[in-house]
């Protein structure tokens, strides 16, 4: 059956975050994900993550300024020392919580800077990166992602990122494969899937339209569900999505498959 982690960014945000924990516990999470870390102490959440008995199974590298709407640096040629800089921190915060992968944003792809430059800007720092991962044991992630939800995205499609894992040669190095963001990008969930199972190590969830709960949209992840069962798929799915009434309401699917 699959292992589910509650997106703590998405899920339960009526509480403030550091109380996020508990009510994902208390929905029966065993796992739980979210966007950054940087905002607290390492062991303000690690007391957290073992007072309600969870794993940390997912967070992102630092993505630039958020607030600003960045969304990833990685393909940015001029910010390769603030990206080296974010990969060192990164380490130490997942070596404090004994999460065993992070995520890398690529980030948005400038108008004025050479598609190829931002692309031999990311292999650069992907490479660095599964370097500096590999000497503490920790995987490395990219993830496509929509360009409607987050236009000039310079990451979104599966193929595009099987492309860039073979170019790092890295074996640390895999997808993140968000099941929603694909849909809205390529379809052909099912064979992708299958095609490259391999390559991923780590899946996200969300309903299409709406990026709302599954079951509230056209994605068919009872099937999917029942596939990657079938494959052997043995890692986290993330819900990683906006629930259509309340994250209790939004809850209510998961049923099925405890």
């Amino acid at each position: 059956m699959p292992r589910f982690a509650a997106n703590l960014t998405m899920l339960f945000n009526e509480v403030p975050f550091m109380e996020r924990f508990g009510q994902a516990a208390m929905s029966g999470f065993k796992g739980v994900e979210f966007l950054f870390p940087y905002a607290y102490s390492a062991a303000d959440i690690k007391y957290e993550l073992k007072r309600n008995d969870l794993n940390l199974v997912l967070h992102n590298l630092p993505p630039g300024d958020w607030d600003a709407g960045e969304r990833g640096i990685a393909c940015l040629p001029d910010r390769v020392d603030e990206f080296r800089s974010g990969v060192q921190k990164a380490i130490d915060y997942a070596i404090a919580l004994e999460v065993p992968q992070l995520n890398c944003l690529a980030g948005k792809a400038a108008a004025d800077i050479d598609p190829k430059v931002l692309h031999n800007a990311l292999i650069s720092n992907l490479k660095y990166a599964t370097s500096e991962f590999h000497k503490v044991g920790l995987r490395l992630l990219i993830e496509p992602i929509n360009t409607f939800d987050i236009p000039d995205f310079f990451l979104s499609k599966t193929q595009q990122t099987i492309e860039i894992l073979q170019e790092v040669g890295a074996d640390n190095l895999f997808i993140q494969y968000d099941i929603y963001h694909a849909q809205r990008m390529e379809g052909e969930l099912s064979k992708t899937i299958e095609n490259n199972l391999a390559k991923i190590a780590h899946f996200q969830i969300a309903d299409n339209p709406g990026r709302n709960e599954p079951g509230t949209g056209e994605i068919n992840y009872d099937y999917l569900f029942k596939l990657l069962d079938r494959l052997g798929y043995m890692g986290w799915i993330g819900c990683e999505y906006k629930p259509l009434t309340n994250t209790q309401n939004g809850l209510n699917w998961i049923s099925t498959y405890q």
